[in-house]
């Protein structure tokens, strides 16, 4: 079965074209056909995202993308539903309807989270012929439920717990910010280029290397609390009143990126830690843009191994851990070659709404 799929939920128009089949024990998926555009460097003056502007350039990217995928056939179509940004959804399920009315395709919504999830259990299947940058084959295959996934990325930060398979739980989130954006905002504080993430982790690194240490500890909110959720407001409010004023030397602001980042990942060890423990998980997984963040991924990976060696960790490949329509493809197919959905049941899509909160637990 074939899905071609799009995804426009920020500031990335991706289009994919993924096969995929039902093995004994799980699914594979054989990506054909992909393109992805940024848009970083148009909303870098901002900051951040300028949600009219994404729409804007969707509008623009989307048909001149889909040029390299309007000949190849597919069984569905399947479009990012939510969460995001409304604009920007908006104008990808108008382009997917389009494309689904003129193919008279069923048109599938997806939940970007959930794809996210999906996406990120799914570990890639090395063949001779391929190259390792550039895999396109993936297996999601004995797969122990239950599973506890942390997805954390620009806009959302939440532990989500599967009993069983397509069903959801949020059993811990942000009651603020969501750390991809704290890591945004503290780049900022810092003069790091947008987007700030992978920035304050460069130079994070090279703090380590040196041994650097910061002048202040910041604090870890909620670290010992009851609860899973998690809280970054006052983490960044901690970074500008510690940064304010001050005019640092390059060793002094690598060892700022080092000390927040590291107040970052001991909040996620302790809380990966009580939720495993809570739950009684047999698999753990992240999902989500901050997923690629080393740092962090060697933290819980450490963790797991140490504490938890009966659980599986799996960590997603890098090159779908952002924003993508491979991993929309893959939750979709997920769904119809498990039997969940079903084409002709499946169809009513022209009705689709962009949802910028969409729940992962329905």
């Amino acid at each position: 079965m074939k899905v071609l799929a799009f995804e426009t939920s920020c500031d990335e128009t991706g289009i994919a074209l993924v096969y995929g089949e039902k093995i004994p024990g799980g699914f594979v998926f054989k990506t054909l056909k992909s393109a992805l555009l940024s848009q970083a460097a148009l909303h870098a003056p901002y900051g951040g995202v300028y949600p009219n502007l994404a729409k804007r350039e969707h509008e623009k990217n989307l048909p001149m993308l889909y040029k390299e995928f309007e000949s190849e056939p597919a069984d569905a179509i399947a479009v990012t539903q939510g969460p995001g940004l409304e604009p920007a959804l908006w104008q990808g399920i108008q382009f997917a309807k389009k494309i689904a009315r003129e193919g008279t395709l069923p048109l599938l919504a997806i939940n970007h989270m959930e794809a996210h999830l999906v996406s990120s259990l799914a570990q890639p299947k090395i063949q001779h012929s391929n190259v390792l940058k550039n895999i396109r084959m993936f297996e999601l295959r004995d797969t122990q439920l239950p599973v506890l996934a942390l997805l954390i990325s620009g806009g959302h930060t939440e532990f989500v717990l599967m009993r069983e398979w397509f069903t959801y739980e949020v059993i811990g989130r942000t009651l603020d910010d969501a750390v991809g954006e704290c890591f945004d905002k503290v780049a900022r504080m810092l003069d790091l280029p947008y987007p700030g993430g992978p920035e304050i982790s460069r130079i994070a690194l090279e703090a380590r290397k040196k041994k650097l240490e910061a002048e202040c500890r910041l604090p870890r909110p909620m670290i010992h609390s009851n609860n899973l959720n998690v809280s970054f407001s006052g983490l960044k409010t901690a970074a500008l009143y510690a940064l304010r004023d001050k005019q640092l030397t390059e060793d002094e602001r690598a060892a700022f990126a080092a000390e927040f980042e590291d107040a970052v990942a001991d909040v996620f060890v302790s809380k990966t830690q009580k939720a495993l423990k809570e739950t009684g998980a047999k698999t753990f997984v992240i999902g989500g843009g901050v997923a690629a963040n080393h740092y962090i991924r060697k933290r819980l990976e450490r963790l797991v191994l140490n504490d938890f060696p009966n659980i599986e960790f799996r960590l997603p490949d890098p090159s779908i851990t952002g924003d993508n329509a491979i991993m929309i493809a893959q939750c979709a197919l997920a769904h119809l070659t498990a039997g969940h959905w079903n084409l002709e049941t499946e169809s009513a899509g022209q009705e689709i709404k962009a949802v910028g909160n969409l729940s992962i637990a329905g």
